[in-house]
Order: structure tokens, then C-alpha cells, then sequence
């Protein structure tokens, strides 16, 4: 699908381009043209934007290589940025997803193969602001500068669900592990795809920012958006800390829990050492032990046993080892 957004009559307008409509001649017209979002394009598709706007567009291969060289080039006539962007799955779970930016001819091209809001959101700013909009290059500021306000809402949730977490850690009576070590696995991969997609953005940003194509207004409010994407990278950075505090404290209390379980078994194994000790003795084949023979051999054994039992637990106590 191909999305044109048009600058027509002072006002901007949305069209659906179809390689077999007559609407396809529209494309030459590049003056009144803002933005082309190719969503989920077929081959097709891709090599008629190519093709009309000698456009050199990454393969997929490409789109997904992590050099410096492969996310940020720029020629005489055009820029290519790979970036990341967080999307959710299905499974609701967020990963990251590389949608591809060109700008040619002051429009902006965006190849992207899954839904995200902040291009729904920018769509209808888009159309409801026509005058903000004179390029490609206040198009991308814009997409930027919502998609960071996204991620620091995330980061924002992370933090508070991490500070829960972590007053569940001190204060429950009864600690689930399973359940926040879970949780904890999860907060810990939130904030590093949250990470690699600000990474990922700032070295994009930082690359626009020294292009001559790019104008004072659009890097004066993308210089703001890099100063955001600082501070929230340096956000991830106490928050990952606070995180592997978090699984420290687990992983001790966890190791407590079994130190307790292992002294338990200890003393209780010390203590019935004596007794199986004394049954064993009195178990043994002898045709002369005089014990046997008298008559309160039997409860008296049975006493010595109990109370060999109750003096190492006693003793265990006094010297406070449980």
C-alpha cells in the first residue's frame, strides 16, 4: 500500500496510490508532493518509487545490518536512514522493527512493514496542521519527536513497575520467586529494546544534524529531541541498574531460602544420628548382651534415644545456628 500525502489548494491531503490507477501519474507532479508511505509494499511497488525517483531502496538485508554505513548514507541528492522503532506483537510483547526514512527532493519516503501509532498519530497531525509541514524534513523531525514522547512513557511505566517490584521484594510476607523473576525478565528486556531503539535514534539524529540538506528550523527542534534522547538513554542506564539490584536481592534471598532449607535437613540429620546409632547397637546379633535381659531395658533405651536427640537441638540453639 502507498500512502501520498499532497500539498494541495494550502491545505494537505491523503491519497491511495495503485500502480494500476490513473492516479499513478500523480508522482511526477513532485512540487505539491509532502510524503510517500509505502506500507507493507510489494516488490512491485517498491521498484516503481525506485524507478521514478531513481531512488536506491535497502533490501531487506540491508535494512537490517547494524553498521554505522548501513544506517545512516546520504549522496548528492538524497539521505537513508535505518532506524528502530518499537512495535508490538501480537503476543503484546515489544520488540524492535527497522523502518527505513529517505528524503529526495525535500519529500520523505518510509518503507515499513508493520503498523505503528506514531504513524497513525503523525497522519492526522499532518492533515489537521498543513502549515507546519513545508518539507520532508519537518515530517521526520515531527515522527522523531513523537516516537521519543512515546518511548519515555515507557521508560516512565518501567520505572514505576520496577520501584513496585522492588517494595514487593522487601515487604511480602510471602515471596512468589517464580512469578517475579518473571516479572523481572520482563522489565529487564523492556528497557534494553527501549535502549537499543534510543541507541539507534540518537546515532540518526546525531547524523542529521551535521547534513547540509537539513534546514536551521528543522535542526534547532531536532537538536531538542537529541537532548531528550540523552537524558532518557541515561534514564535506561539508572533504571537497568535498579534492576539488577532487584535480581541481586532475589538471587541472595533465593540462596537464603535454601541455606535455611539445607541447615533444616543438617540438624535434623545430626540429631537422629545418635538414636539411629543407639537402635543400631541394640539391632546386632550377639547371643551375649546383658541389656536384653532386664526388665526396663526396653523404655530406658528408648529415653536415651529421645533424649540424645533433643540435646544436639538444644545445643544447635544455644550457639544459634538455627
Amino acid at each position: 500500500m502507498i500512502n501520498i500525502f499532497v500539498r494541495r489548494n494550502g491545505l494537505i491531503v491523503r491519497e491511495s496510490l495503485h500502480l494500476n490507477d490513473t492516479n499513478a501519474t500523480m508522482l511526477n507532479e513532485q512540487d505539491k508532493i509532502l510524503w510517500i508511505d509505502l506500507f507493507h509494499p510489494s516488490t512491485d511497488e517498491v521498484n516503481h518509487i525506485s524507478k521514478t525517483y531513481n531512488l536506491e531502496i535497502p533490501t531487506k538485508e540491508e535494512r537490517e545490518e547494524i553498521e554505522q554505513s548501513a544506517r545512516y548514507w546520504e549522496d548528492s541528492g538524497s539521505i537513508t536512514i535505518n532506524t528502530y522503532f518499537l512495535v508490538r506483537s501480537l503476543e503484546s510483547e515489544l520488540y524492535n522493527e527497522t523502518i527505513t526514512f529517505l528524503l529526495c527532493k525535500n519529500i520523505l519516503f518510509t518503507i515499513r512493514y508493520s503498523e505503528f501509532r506514531v504513524f497513525d498519530e503523525i497522519q492526522q497531525i499532518v492533515l489537521a496542521t498543513p502549515r507546519v509541514f513545508e518539507d520532508g524534513f519537518d515530517l521526520i523531525g515531527k515522527i522523531f519527536e513523537i516516537r521519543v514522547e512515546k518511548d519515555a512513557d515507557l521508560l516512565e511505566s518501567a520505572a514505576k513497575n520496577t520501584r513496585a517490584l522492588r517494595k514487593r521484594v522487601f515487604n511480602s510476607q510471602m515471596i512468589n520467586y517464580d512469578e517475579m523473576l518473571e516479572e523481572l525478565s520482563s522489565l529487564q528486556e523492556l528497557n534494553m529494546s527501549v535502549r537499543d531503539s534510543l541507541f539507534d535514534k540518537r546515532r540518526a539524529i546525531t547524523a542529521i544534524l551535521k547534513s547540509d540538506k537539513a534546514d536551521a528550523d528543522m535542526k534547532k527542534n531536532t537538536t531538542i529531541v537529541l537532548k531528550d534522547l540523552n537524558s532518557l538513554v541515561e534514564f535506561t542506564a539508572v533504571n537497568m541498574h535498579a534492576l539488577d539490584n532487584i535480581q541481586t536481592i532475589l538471587t541472595n534471598q533465593i540462596n537464603i531460602e535454601q541455606n535455611k532449607t539445607i541447615k533444616l535437613f543438617t540438624v535434623v540429620t545430626v540429631a537422629m544420628m545418635p538414636p539411629t546409632l543407639i537402635g543400631t547397637i541394640y539391632g546386632m546379633n550377639f547371643d551375649y548382651m546383658p541389656e536384653t535381659h532386664w526388665d526396663f531395658a526396653y523404655p530406658v533405651v528408648l529415653v536415651i534415644m529421645i533424649l540424645s536427640t533433643i540435646f544436639p537441638i538444644i545445643y544447635f540453639k544455644k550457639k544459634g545456628w538455627i
